[in-house]
């Protein structure tokens, strides 16, 4: 960052804020402090009868390899929201969401993922503009070599554990 978002000055400076515990970017010209956060990625893994809806994916990154439905979240959306937008965006699918299913925190990017578990509206599902190709796959079908991010690889796993056993639970996980 070179400028101020605030006030456009050039005169940003590297300090701990008082009060604060951490070095920010200070304007030395308006005192806007300038915080660095995580982006928010909402998705929703879509399920219809046994199968789960996975996306290839059209853009980069990692275009070419499968995907659980997710990006990042914007302004005055709910994560709820987000994430059947992202389903409609990849899959041109509805959802109805059953509940938050992963929380996944990619530090190395500063993501943190948020994935909910949902059902297909009707089963019914086409392949959106960020996609090649959507598909529904049993767990033995999943191309776990050709999926694109960690975060939906750990959100698959823990699905189909969960569904094993009977039960929808919350996991967190990180890389």
């Amino acid at each position: 960052m070179n400028y101020c978002s605030n006030c456009g000055a050039a005169d940003l400076r590297t300090e701990v804020p008082k009060g604060d515990t951490r070095p920010r970017l200070v304007c030395g010209q308006c005192g806007d402090i300038h915080y660095r956060n995580p982006k928010i990625v909402a998705g929703c893994l879509p399920i219809w009868e046994d199968k789960v809806l996975l996306c290839r994916r059209a853009i980069e990154p990692r275009a070419g390899y499968w995907n659980v439905p997710a990006g990042f979240l914007e302004l005055g959306e709910t994560v709820e929201d987000g994430a059947m937008r992202e389903v409609w965006e990849e899959a041109e699918a509805k959802v109805k969401i059953h509940g938050l299913q992963t929380v996944f925190t990619f530090t190395k990017y500063w993501h943190v993922y948020l994935q909910f578990v949902g059902e297909l509206v009707d089963g019914k599902f086409g392949v959106g503009e960020e996609s090649t190709e959507s598909r529904l796959f049993s767990e033995e079908e999943v191309p776990w070599d050709e999926i694109a991010f960690e975060s939906s690889r750990f959100a698959l796993h823990r699905y189909f554990e969960d569904r094993k056993k009977g039960e929808i639970k919350l996991h967190i996980g990180s890389i």
